[in-house]
């Protein structure tokens, strides 16, 4: 499996590296190709679906040779894919068919969740109760059921035999502070110690309240890396905002988050001791839950 958005983002990576290898501007290169600058434009700004003609008559132009020709073709291919997320993108909502775009091809994953539990690791009552009380920026097709099914299609990714690394870092404030009704919450941190000890790509490290980072770096929101089989394609990094998610896709605009990610790991728990805490803190709320 490939991410398409990451494929359309190393064409895009490797169309303006080529113009500039051959001296042409984008409206020079637009006027050789006889396409409108516009499109251009969008191709190497990876947000459109590239035609193989198009792509074609660019190689053409600029005389490309035929193995590194073959090499982009292969990536215009992947990068024009539609998932099974786009078919239902208003209904999952953006932010869930970004999420699943990315992780289809990713080798590894890792992430940092600041007020809530990772998407891939919840159960469906504790995913349902999320997609009900947050609606935030959505489509007015928006529909938490199609949403909750769509959760569950994406965490099969974890199953699959090739399927990536999987590292979350939790702060324990999205332990603590009650995002599902104490019964509910129970059972989902239940499920992340159970799957922590069971799951042998999966590694779950909690970050405790009183911990200090190195540098007393304060991470500001929750953020997710990705990274790719294929060396070329960008490391990606996705920015957890109320709108619309912020996706960084160049080493100058990465980095910032790697290092940040390097520096929560040396202050966040083992793995072992993170387990023990999720236990402890669902054992908590045996009370609550009892109660209901």
């Amino acid at each position: 499996m490939v991410s398409p958005y990451v494929r359309r983002r190393r064409l895009a990576a490797e169309l303006i590296q080529l113009r500039e290898e051959h001296g042409y501007s984008t409206v020079r290169l637009a006027s050789a190709v006889r396409m409108p600058r516009q499109r251009i434009s969008q191709l190497q700004n990876g947000h459109v679906r590239p035609a193989d003609d198009e792509i074609a008559r660019i190689l053409d132009v600029l005389r490309v040779g035929e193995r590194r020709r073959e090499q982009i073709m292969s990536i215009a291919r992947d990068a024009r894919e539609r998932g099974w997320w786009e078919k239902f993108r208003d209904e999952m909502g953006p932010q869930q068919a970004l999420y699943a775009d990315l992780e289809a091809g990713a080798r590894s994953i890792a992430e940092y969740h600041l007020t809530l539990l990772p998407g891939l690791l919840q159960i469906p009552e504790f995913t349902e109760v999320r997609a009900r009380a947050n609606r935030g920026i959505r489509p007015e097709a928006f529909d938490p059921t199609r949403a909750l099914e769509a959760r569950a299609v994406r965490q099969r990714i974890l199953d699959r035999a090739d399927g990536p690394s999987y590292e979350v870092i939790i702060d324990e404030l999205a332990i603590r502070r009650p995002a599902a009704p104490p019964g509910v919450t129970r059972a989902q941190l239940l499920h992340l110690a159970r799957m922590g000890r069971e799951r042998r790509k999966v590694t779950i490290r909690v970050l405790p309240l009183p911990a200090a980072l190195p540098g007393y770096v304060v991470p500001k929101s929750a953020f997710f890396t990705y990274r790719f089989p294929d060396p070329k394609d960008p490391t990606v990094v996705a920015v957890d905002t109320d709108g619309e998610d912020l996706v960084l896709t160049t080493p100058a605009q990465t980095g910032h988050h790697v290092d940040l990610y390097q520096r929560l790991q040396q202050a966040a728990l083992d793995p072992t001791s993170s387990l023990d805490l999720l236990a402890a803190a669902a054992e908590d709320l045996s009370d609550h839950a009892g109660s209901r």
